[in-house]
């Protein structure tokens, strides 16, 4: 009777789940920017501007929209359904919506992570390892499609985990059923589809290594049947996948981008810089998974070795293959530790050792039974209204203002460049995107962050004027551009200032804008000059030597 009494108040309070639902939250407006952070990549401006206008026509773009260097080429929208999101959520409610909407999607796939943790290890470890995976993840945080990439992934790896468990069906539904469904939707939300693929396939081929390794023939049957099962399920996803726009031509696309050189000089496929901030918690989400991929091969579980061994060289070769292994990793790292501390509460160590073990197994042993009760979840909810509250207030506090950086783009310029309504800007990528995003239409860009549709040999143009090499004044006057937008770090705006062809018009230290002598003369522009006037015109000078080495720096800004 008195545990009837508390059961109303029991659903009302958090639970851990709660906490793994808010962690990110708390973590992105207490550590970070808050709403810039989720805007720090202006590939966000293009999606929302792709997503208006497929809902204006009915239809997904097969040819550029943005670009007057290359335009009306073959395009792949990979994102389409995104970017009608995205849109739709930015007519109603601007970027703060779109922002809501990725941080939303962020704790989503960690409550996920959080729950399939915790069927492997007690409750406190499992919300400890998915705080360090959520660190990780947090270099790639971002209101553009891959997010949804995350959740799918998540919720891929939870139906094949239950899969394992010998749970095989949904309310009746197989499992490996319904992925191949899932898969149609996740391949038009992002290109990342062939990750869900992968998974399965990883499943496979750990049933292939037990094959091979089992003792008994009973557990080789069972190998053979189950690794088919699964392969069976991957065939199903890879046809599912041809439910798309462009049918196969996406997965040959993709491909192609995917293996292509020139994405390595793209920011997020560098390595990850280990003097980040975030680099301690990878190093440790590192160090850990190596041990859980031994544990579990010794135990004879292949799928934990197989993908550590694929994401953590995938997350050390690109620095966007971060997320993607700090969600896998953290189930089998939590159920390692959890596995570690109960045999240490009697292992031969010292006894305070043992002691301690002893009473935080039995916390957690508490902490798994109060945790088990059921929940209405009402934190979490309250949590979420409460940021959705502040984003869209008329006067949000700093870190909720959903806006591109001014201090990182060239907010305050706009209206000059407002004043060259035909003007032809060349700007780098990161620009181009915010170009498209504030200006489209009717402007349009020398380039933009779509680098699979500009390609390599046109990408390299890009970096040559970036780098001023030798012909980089011939590039520009091949596509008639008469007006340049640059920060004041690049290596070029030193030689646009030496250069009598060119003038500066307007200049706030965070921007540049340069017009062609011939464009300028005799045209009445408005010239504004702020924190960055007088700068030393020596310290911007390209001397000859120099070159080399500003061309690998533009390189890297570029991307």
């Amino acid at each position: 009777m008195f545990t009837r009494r508390l059961n109303p108040a029991i659903k009302l309070l958090p639970s851990l789940t709660d906490f793994a639902f808010l962690m990110p939250i708390v973590f992105l407006f207490g550590r970070m920017e808050g709403a810039k952070t989720m805007l720090g990549d202006c590939d966000t401006g293009w999606h929302i501007r792709a997503g208006e206008w497929i809902l204006a026509h009915h239809a997904v773009p097969t040819r550029d929209l943005f670009s007057f260097s290359k335009p009306g080429g073959p395009w792949f929208a990979w994102e389409w359904l995104s970017d009608a999101i995205w849109a739709w959520l930015h007519s109603r409610g601007g970027l703060a919506l779109v922002v809501l909407a990725g941080i939303l999607l962020v704790s989503a796939t960690f409550t996920i992570v959080f729950r399939l943790a915790r069927r492997k290890a007690n409750p406190i470890i499992a919300l400890g390892v998915t705080m360090v995976a959520a660190a990780c993840s947090s270099i790639h945080w971002l209101a553009r499609p891959h997010l949804f990439t995350l959740l799918f992934l998540a919720v891929f790896y939870t139906a094949l985990e239950r899969v394992r468990d010998g749970q095989t069906r949904w309310r009746r539904a197989p499992y490996l059923l319904l992925l191949p469904l899932a898969t149609i939707l996740w391949t038009n939300l992002h290109g990342g589809f062939f990750l869900g693929i992968l998974m399965i396939a990883a499943y496979g081929c750990a049933e292939l290594l037990k094959l091979a390794l089992a003792p008994g023939s009973g557990q080789r049957t069972a190998a053979r049947r189950n690794a088919a099962r699964y392969f069976l399920s991957a065939a199903g996803c890879l046809a599912a996948s041809l439910v798309n726009p462009y049918f196969y031509h996406l997965h040959v696309h993709i491909l192609g981008y995917l293996r292509d050189p020139s994405t390595s000089n793209i920011l997020e496929f560098y390595s990850l810089n280990f003097h980040h901030p975030m680099a301690l918690f990878y190093e440790g989400m590192l160090a850990a998974a190596v041990a859980a991929g031994l544990w579990n091969a010794a135990k004879g579980r292949y799928v934990e070795p197989l993908l550590m061994i694929v994401w953590a060289h995938g997350a050390l070769a690109a620095s966007r293959n971060m997320p993607i292994f700090a969600l896998l990793a953290a189930p089998p790292v939590a159920a390692m530790i959890d596995a570690g501390l109960k045999r240490l509460a009697s292992a031969n160590v010292a006894g305070w050792l043992r002691s301690a073990a002893r009473r935080f197994n039995r916390m957690a042993a508490d902490t798994a039974v109060t945790d088990a009760l059921g929940r209405w979840h009402v934190v979490s909810a309250a949590g979420a209204l409460a940021v959705a509250a502040l984003l869209l207030a008329p006067n949000p506090p700093r870190r909720f203002r959903a806006e591109f950086d001014p201090r990182s783009f060239p907010a305050a310029a706009i209206e000059t460049l407002r004043a060259y309504p035909a003007a032809r800007i060349f700007t780098y990528d990161q620009w181009g995107d915010y170009l498209i995003y504030r200006c489209y239409p009717p402007g349009k860009v020398f380039v933009d962050g779509r680098s699979d549709y500009y390609g390599p040999d046109f990408e390299t143009k890009v970096w040559d004027v970036q780098g001023v090499k030798y012909d980089w004044e011939r590039t520009l006057n091949g596509f008639g551009v008469d007006t340049i937008l640059l920060p004041p770090r690049m290596a070029l705006t030193g030689a646009l200032k030496e250069s009598r062809r060119w003038r500066l018009v307007y200049d706030d230290g965070v921007a540049l804008v340069f017009r062609s002598a011939a464009s300028a003369a005799g045209e009445k522009s408005p010239v504004a000059f702020g924190d960055g006037r007088g700068r030393d015109r020596e310290i911007t000078k390209i001397e000859e030597s120099d070159r080399a080495i500003t061309v690998v720096q533009d390189k890297a800004t570029s991307s």
